[in-house]
């Protein structure tokens, strides 16, 4: 795909099934997805709405063969006025200018996570009837945790604040954080983020020198945005070590950063180390 990946049939599929399904309700003047070069305008045989889509289609789809959760995420955006066919820079809009986001986690439950701005709301698909049933209103995520959700793999090619701040968190008791804290790892983004929506924790994806040419790993549009204003909705926080994530002025539709989220006063403290770093320098 357009970020260098080997796609896997169901990616290509899920791509395929979305772009379909979105295509006729009149709702949407374009799409983006996470696994296509560029947007796409509704086709002139449909009637084109106000909004445009963006979403990463099967994410965590390297889990399938292991039978892990994986899910759907998504963000929607105003058409700008004035625009009939959207182009890619239309959708370059910050997390601010979202009026939806979500995901669909595929597990031992369907569930659609959603917000429209008023909160973060759980739905579980009804399997019998085939609709979502509000199962909880207004998820909240506690604003301390003891649980943080990383890739210890990849920590020799960390920046020092990074390295600093999980050494600090891995020292428990004994150290300057004054508490143990255990570590979670799912690799599927939605089954991360959804265990931090029911019960706290951050979840970190930073920057490393592996590639250094890529200022991150997760994609702004498709991943980090949405997930971000359902995590702010919550309670929660999510910046990129150093500034608000939905604040960020996108350049491009496959934009990476770096990923910090969930219980505010955590996503709080490892932003101080970024940023108290960033001064010594």
């Amino acid at each position: 795909n357009v970020q260098g990946e080997a796609q896997k049939k169901l990616d290509v599929l899920s791509n395929e099934i979305l772009m379909e399904a979105n295509a006729w309700g009149g709702h949407l003047a374009g799409l983006a997805s996470e696994e296509m070069d560029t947007s796409h305008p509704i086709p002139d045989k449909y009637p084109r709405g106000n909004y445009l889509l963006l979403f990463d289609p099967l994410d965590g789809s390297s889990n399938i063969d292991v039978n892990v959760s994986v899910g759907t995420i998504f963000s929607v955006l105003r058409k700008p006025a004035g625009v009939d066919v959207p182009g890619d820079g239309d959708f370059l809009q910050p997390g601010t200018a979202q009026v939806a986001a979500g995901y669909t986690i595929y597990g031992p439950s369907t569930m659609l996570i959603l917000t429209v701005g008023h909160g973060t709301h759980a739905f579980t698909l009804d399997r019998e009837t085939g609709e979502f049933v509000l199962s909880q209103r207004g998820m909240r995520i506690p604003e301390d945790t003891r649980e943080f959700a990383i890739n210890m793999s990849n920590q020799r090619h960390w920046e020092p604040a990074m390295q600093a701040y999980v050494t600090d968190l891995l020292a428990g008791k004994t150290g300057p954080r004054g508490k143990d804290f255990n570590m979670r790892w799912i690799a599927s983004m939605v089954a991360d983020v959804h265990r931090i929506l029911t019960r706290g924790g951050i979840f970190i994806y930073p920057w490393d020198k592996k590639d250094p040419s890529k200022p991150g790993k997760l994609r702004l549009m498709y991943e980090a945005n949405p997930m971000g204003l359902l995590v702010e909705q919550a309670g929660g926080a999510a910046t990129n070590g150093r500034e608000r994530i939905l604040e960020i002025e996108p350049t491009g539709l496959h934009q990476r950063v770096p990923v910090f989220l969930g219980s505010k006063n955590e996503v709080a403290e490892a932003t101080r180390y970024h940023r108290n770093a960033d001064q010594a320098e």
